[in-house]
């Protein structure tokens, strides 16, 4: 499925593509998880009885993962109805009401934990992500993510930083060649990392990791597409901008926190990926209450 936010941040419409399997296998796992042999307390629910359901925010957040509350409810009983309020990408206010169900309330109550998961956590990777780009707001540079995901969420959290009005980095190691310290290492020197890379992946973007002004160098004589600055201070990251005039784009990481992201975006790179908005999640207060 592509997943396509249309009232997004910055007014840009958004894509994201998640195949229908792994949105289904995704949420067939937790539902599984939770589940188990069967919900025995909402069997003490009567069977013939209907409920609607508000889920509520209790705290300012930008809403993500609606496909997959969809999803948690279609896979428990088609016959729920979920009437969304609001749409990914959107701010929330404090007690306002994101979506309606209406089904049988067994179906409601086995489906409502599994359901806040998805969306308490993508939520929060988007909100995060919000932050940072909030704060570097007029800079030009631009906020991407990493590899450092929830383990086989590494698409949803993806396309919930976009819904935060960040920018994805590779998906994983297969479409962009990322040359790091153990990758120099074992090869000799970043030239003979890169001449590799340009043999066995062809097309594909190469990244060089460097650590030093001598290695910013080598890494631009060799032809790269694009640097990674790693845990540089900000004397030596400005140095590194004016030594690449442009040259290839820079990506600044390491130790950026919300406090000092905007410092690091005024050097002048051109963007700084944040490990802490995929990885560090602060799900966000959301409930369902019947109404």
């Amino acid at each position: 499925m592509s997943l396509w936010l249309s009232v997004a941040p910055n007014n840009k419409h958004i894509l994201m593509h998640i195949p229908d399997h792994t949105l289904r296998e995704q949420v067939a796992r937790a539902l599984a998880e939770d589940i188990g042999s069967g919900d025995v307390t909402a069997a003490l629910v009567p069977e013939e009885l209907s409920a609607r359901a508000n889920i509520i925010s209790r705290e300012a957040a930008v809403l993500c993962g609606t496909a997959w509350v969809n999803e948690v409810f279609q896979q428990i009983d088609p016959a729920i109805q979920v009437d969304w309020q609001r749409a990914d990408g959107v701010t929330l206010q404090p007690d306002q009401v994101v979506c309606t169900l209406t089904g049988p309330a067994r179906s409601l109550l086995t489906g409502e934990r599994t359901a806040l998961n998805f969306l308490q956590t993508l939520s929060g990777t988007a909100t995060q992500t919000r932050h940072y780009v909030d704060a570097i707001a007029g800079t030009g540079c631009r906020i991407l993510d990493t590899r450092k995901t929830l383990p086989g969420l590494r698409l949803a959290q993806k396309y919930a930083v976009q819904c935060g009005g960040g920018e994805n980095h590779r998906l994983g190691l297969y479409d962009m060649v990322l040359i790091k310290e153990n990758h120099i290492t074992a090869a000799g020197s970043i030239r003979q990392a890169i001449v590799a890379a340009r043999n066995n992946a062809p097309g594909l973007v190469i990244e060089v990791e460097v650590e030093t002004l001598p290695q910013l160098q080598e890494a631009l004589e060799a032809g790269v597409d694009r640097i990674l600055l790693d845990n540089m201070d900000l004397t030596t990251v400005q140095q590194a901008v004016r030594l690449t005039a442009h040259r290839v784009p820079l990506e600044a990481s390491g130790g950026v926190t919300l406090e000092s992201v905007r410092r690091v975006a005024e050097t002048g790179v051109d963007y700084i990926s944040i490990g802490a908005i995929t990885k560090h999640v602060h799900a966000v207060d959301l409930s369902m209450r019947f109404a």
